[in-house]
């Protein structure tokens, strides 16, 4: 298991970042929607559904945890979120990619 430090320094930027983007206005609300992301393949199977060739998406992507957790803390205006998983980190900044774009900064890993 990993835990992985995200700070959302702009929540509102973060809820722009697409068609996948985070829908909500609190940091919990942010941290449920991740832990959801890992959790299961809701997401994932969204975004594979959106491509010109979904069945040529690498399956491997989808991987979930059912044990991820995600908690969330507001500091000021930006959001703190902290993931621990057993996913893979490719898999876990590929999730946070389609919820938040670019609006988001990896700031620890540990384990």
């Amino acid at each position: 298991m990993a835990t992985y430090d995200i700070r959302i320094p702009d929540p509102e930027a973060a809820r722009a970042g697409g068609p996948f983007a985070f829908r909500s206005q609190s940091a919990g609300g942010m941290a449920d929607e991740l832990q959801a992301a890992l959790a299961g393949d809701g997401l994932f199977e969204r975004w594979r559904l959106s491509q010109d060739e979904p069945d040529e998406v690498d399956p491997a992507l989808g991987v979930v945890d059912a044990g991820a957790s995600v908690q969330g803390e507001q500091r000021d205006m930006a959001f703190d979120l902290t993931a621990t998983t057993s996913l893979p980190g490719e898999i876990v900044r590929h999730r946070l990619r389609l919820l938040a774009g670019g609006a988001w900064e990896l700031r620890n890993v540990r384990g």
